[in-house]
């Protein structure tokens, strides 16, 4: 009776593995971090320009990285479900920074103020 329960708990430990498959044209987490602060910056255009098409520009940084929509769209479900999405913003963030080194300044007083309660513009 024992060796027919350690049986059923490997099965059900060994059949569990993943919640979801890997990608077949997963995306790196490294590009994928260049794509996320690129995308960051189209929709920040964007919002300056709001009569544009976000759709264009978005097409462009994909194709810029020859990844197909659906292999982003795909990577993206994966890296949420696995919980590594949030390595990967930080990196984008990181990127973003280095691109724009007072925008570091400009977050750093952002969250002071946000921390001592003053009211934000």
């Amino acid at each position: 009776m024992k060796n027919l329960i350690l049986v059923f708990v490997f099965l059900g430990l060994f059949s569990c593995s993943d919640y979801i498959d890997k990608p077949k044209n997963l995306v790196d987490q490294d590009v994928m971090a260049e794509v996320v602060a690129e995308l960051v910056m189209n929709d920040q255009v964007n919002f300056m320009y709001q009569n544009r098409n976000m759709e264009a520009g978005t097409r462009f940084i994909l194709k810029s990285h020859n990844i197909k929509p659906d292999d982003f769209v795909e990577s993206f479900k994966y890296y949420v479900i696995k919980e590594e999405m949030e390595g990967i913003t930080n990196d984008a963030q990181q990127i973003l920074l280095k691109k724009d080194p007072k925008a570091d300044q400009y977050v750093k007083d952002k969250l002071k103020k946000a921390e001592l309660g003053m009211p934000q513009k």
